[in-house]
């Protein structure tokens, strides 16, 4: 189940971006044929998240559809396969979507700065 490093993947880089900064929601994408189980990582996240400052954490699961193109026809189109095929029935497609795996997006509890933020003006 690969789902599980790819969880502690993403909180690792969350609590290492966000530092000390309790997260209250992360926004995940993941592409419909990137081939990571969502229900999966939302099982895995609870676990890996205890502990840390994502504990308790909402976590959302944007899932991009996969869309490709056909190099043959010029057609756009919508896919839920990885090897596409194209309704001209050309085998020549790239696959333009659906492959994503991305943190969109994270709100914290506090306007913290993150670990490589340059340092602000000195006070006093």
């Amino acid at each position: 189940m690969h789902e599980l490093s790819i969880t502690q993947s993403v909180v690792a880089a969350v609590t290492q971006r966000m530092r000390d900064a309790p997260v209250r929601r992360i926004r995940l994408e993941i592409g419909r044929l990137s081939g990571i189980v969502p229900g999966s990582v939302r099982f895995c996240f609870e676990l890996v998240a205890a502990g840390t400052t994502c504990e308790g954490a909402e976590l959302e699961i944007d899932e991009p559809a996969g869309r490709a193109h056909c190099r043959t026809c010029g057609a756009d189109f919508d896919t839920a396969e990885v090897l596409a095929l194209c309704d001209c029935g050309s085998a020549d497609v790239e696959v333009l979507g659906g492959t994503e795996l991305r943190i969109r997006e994270v709100e914290v509890g506090s306007c913290a700065r993150p670990a490589d933020a340059p340092a602000g003006p000195a006070s006093g």
